[in-house]
Order: structure tokens, then C-alpha cells, then sequence
């Protein structure tokens, strides 16, 4: 039998050698990253840019919205509505991702109003905001005198509700629709009262009526026009929130006056008995805890 050499030089690794390696997985991949199994488009597609799609400051549904925007034709339409029939997530939560879009600069809004005297919301999706070549917009015409005005600005911010119910927030939405009637300078779009509707919430949430915030949001209005309606209303709900009730200070349910079974005096209870002082010693009225 011939002697094997153990200090012999190992083979020069083959061309299928070489292939078996690359068909490896990856170090990531090994560890249980992410594979892409891409294929490429050639219609029905859309280029996002990673800014987006790995924003660190949007949230999740934020991204998604903004994506789905940008692969929209022209002219479909993005509004609160619009968008609360197409996905479940509700008025509320997509009203604030669309703010959140509108602060980091993928999405201008502007409300216009049309020659039928209707005031609508124009809205303007930017694949990527602060581009310096970006072609200037074409600006609707206006007369002279208000060419220098300054452009739409945010809301101040609102309170926000602790518990954010659907009941709550329906209340706190009839509570804004109805401010017009008292005062027609209080008209505002959906898109506003989407913005106002937790700051009322929070009024609501400290024990106060429908009422009771319908008068502290009317009361003592400017006479001038009002050309942010609800830049003022955002602020004085903001300004005036009363405080939360001490706890233990709300008034518990009373109970019916009742006659006394033994001295015939008057006391408070769920039902007939013998008051307190006719009550022997560690016999709890009829009702007590």
C-alpha cells in the first residue's frame, strides 16, 4: 500500500468549487436576516425613495400612507375621508399620519377656494422633500391684495385625551360641529376638526358637559373676523383646560330619603330601615357595605 503524504499541499479549488461557495448563504442571511427574493418590474410600479420607506422619525403607518399616496394617478383623491373608506385604521389615526407627512415635508396642503365660492383642500405629494432642483409649483391666482399673505402654518397643538374612546371622540366631534351655529365665523374643514376633536375630548374628560364646552369655546370672541378660526379654537383649548378632579371629590349617587322604622326621621338610603342612630351596634343599615 502506498504512503500517504499528510504534508502535501492541498488542490486549487475547482470552478465548481468556487461556484458552491457562492451559492452559500450569507453571514445575515444565516442568522435569520432578511433574503430578498426580488424580481424585476417592468409596469404597474412605483420608485420610493429609502428616505421614506426607512424614515427613523415617521411611524409605521405614516410610511405606509406615504407610500400609498405616491402610487396614486394624479387627481385621486387623498382625502381623510377618502382614505378612512379604503383602510381601517379610522379618521382619527389617519388625519395624524397625514400631519406627520405634512410636517416632514412629503405632503402641502392648501385650502382653495373655487370659483362656486366651495372651499377645497388642494394637496401636493412630494417624493422628496427639499429637493433644490425641485420645479416651482404653479400658484393659483389671487387678487393683489392678498398675494402677500402668509402661507398655510400648523395648529397649535391640543390636549389629548387619556382615554381616547370612539363615544368620546363622537361627542367631542358633534361638540366642534355645532360651535358654527352659534357663531357662523366658527366654521372649520374636516381636516381642522380632525386636529381639535382629542383637545375637546380632554374637556370632556374632566366632567364637563357638551354644553359647558360649547360656551367656553364661544364665549368672549374677538368682533373682528376670525381668519383662523381654528388656530383659536386650538388655543383656547389649550389655554383654559380646567383641571382634573381631585380624586375622591365626585359627588357618589344619593340615595332616596327614607322614614326611620323606629323614631320615624328621615334618612338616606337604598331602601326602608332604621337610620344610624337606631341602628344597633354592628348591624349595618339595610344597603351598607
Amino acid at each position: 500500500m502506498d504512503t500517504q503524504h499528510t504534508n502535501a499541499r492541498p488542490h486549487a479549488p475547482s470552478r465548481n468549487d468556487w461556484k458552491k461557495r457562492s451559492s452559500r448563504p450569507r453571514t445575515a442571511a444565516a442568522r435569520g436576516g432578511v433574503v430578498h427574493d426580488n424580481t424585476r418590474h417592468t409596469t404597474r410600479f412605483t420608485v420610493i425613495g429609502n428616505h421614506l420607506a426607512q424614515h427613523p422619525e415617521l411611524s409605521l403607518l405614516a410610511i405606509g400612507l406615504g407610500v400609498h399616496i405616491q402610487s396614486l394617478p394624479g387627481g385621486a383623491s387623498v382625502d381623510i375621508r377618502s382614505l378612512a373608506a379604503r383602510f381601517p385604521e379610522g379618521t382619527t389615526r389617519i388625519a395624524g399620519a397625514l400631519r406627520e407627512l405634512e410636517a416632514h415635508g412629503y405632503l402641502r396642503r392648501t385650502r382653495e377656494r373655487t370659483k362656486d365660492g366651495r372651499v377645497v383642500t388642494r394637496t401636493v405629494s412630494c417624493n422628496q422633500p427639499g429637493r433644490a432642483d425641485a420645479p416651482e409649483e404653479p400658484k393659483p391666482r389671487r387678487p393683489a391684495r392678498r398675494e402677500s399673505a402668509p402661507g398655510p402654518r400648523l395648529l397649535p397643538a391640543v390636549p389629548q385625551p387619556a382615554y381616547p374612546v370612539p363615544d368620546l371622540l363622537a361627542t367631542a366631534l358633534g361638540v366642534l360641529s355645532g360651535l358654527r351655529r352659534t357663531d357662523p365665523r366658527l366654521l372649520i374643514s374636516a381636516t381642522d376638526a380632525e386636529h381639535l376633536v382629542p383637545g375637546v375630548a380632554a374637556w370632556l374628560e374632566r366632567d364637563l358637559t357638551p354644553e359647558a364646552v360649547h360656551r367656553a369655546l364661544t364665549t368672549g370672541l374677538p368682533p373682528e373676523p376670525l381668519h383662523r378660526p381654528a388656530a383659536l379654537l386650538a388655543h383656547r383649548l389649550a389655554d383654559r383646560l380646567p383641571p382634573l378632579p381631585p380624586l375622591g371629590t365626585r359627588e357618589a349617587p344619593k340615595h332616596p330619603l327614607q322614614n326611620c322604622d323606629t323614631c320615624d326621621r328621615a334618612f338616606r338610603g337604598p331602601e326602608p330601615g332604621t337610620c344610624g342612630a337606631c341602628t344597633p351596634p354592628g348591624q349595618g343599615r339595610p344597603g351598607d357595605q
